[in-house]
């Protein structure tokens, strides 16, 4: 189904994980495709092959988005390159989780600069576009634990549901120039991350979670495509793709 087709979206953090696999189904929906990436190049550029492969265009773009000057620009270059952007997929995030007795300053604010300042930025840069455009969809990654919390990620947490306030608020004031904004709470999904964690370790998680079981990272890409695609009178939700684990 090419109903994306005409379109250019912009996935951050796409190099890797969920990202990637948003990336690649937005490709297959007929979009072209921006993949953000901060520092693994190769991983980005075996993205763009396996997204050109579907016959669409993609492009490569290196951005610490932590800096907000630097983010700002990635939209730029972007609309520079394709004219138009009319998908902005914000899914960078890092972790530095530690008790808050162990929290350093430098722990909250690379937390809250990336997962939560990208998005500001990115959101901000890409408004003037898509008012223009009269047309924007916004799909925001944020996580079940910025709605339930998490022992150890103060930091997270607080990124993380600050992403599902902003977002909220963000769809309030732009619904009028038919800009949807909608966030997307994963809960325990099988990326590299968790792949560090320890089998033991692994198994408690897994035994909090309904289900059963991790979730996979091409279904929370399910959730943005649907949004992108199919969501145009869905505008500040947030839609949980955790098998249950929050409710």
């Amino acid at each position: 189904m090419q109903d994306l087709k005409g379109k250019v979206a912009i996935v951050t953090g796409a190099s890797r994980g969920i990202g990637r696999h948003i990336a690649l189904q937005l490709a297959q929906r007929g979009a072209d495709v921006a993949i953000n990436y901060r520092s693994r190049q190769s991983e980005a550029d075996e993205v763009v092959k396996e997204i050109e492969a579907t016959g669409v265009k993609a492009l490569a773009f290196k951005a610490d988005l932590s800096k907000m000057p630097a983010a700002r620009n990635l939209i730029r270059q972007v609309h520079e390159q394709w004219g138009r952007v009319d998908i902005l997929v914000n899914n960078a995030g890092i972790t530095r989780d530690k008790s808050m007795k162990k929290l350093t300053d430098d722990d909250w604010n690379e937390v809250l600069d990336t997962n939560l300042g990208s998005v500001y930025a990115t959101c901000s840069e890409v408004l003037k576009i898509m008012i223009d455009q009269k047309y924007g969809r916004i799909i925001n990654i944020t996580s079940f634990v910025g709605q339930a919390g998490n022992f150890g990620q103060a930091n997270y947490a607080a990124s993380k549901g600050g992403i599902i306030a902003f977002t909220k608020t963000l769809a309030l004031e732009m619904a009028k120039n038919n800009i949807t904004v909608n966030a997307i709470a994963p809960g325990f999904t099988e990326t590299e991350m968790l792949a560090q964690v320890p089998e033991n370790i692994r198994e408690q998680i897994v035994a909090r979670v309904p289900m059963g079981r991790f979730g996979q990272p091409e279904e929370v890409a399910r959730a943005v495509v649907f949004l992108a695609a199919e969501g145009d009178y869905i505008t500040g939700q947030q839609i949980n793709v955790n098998g249950g684990v929050y409710m």
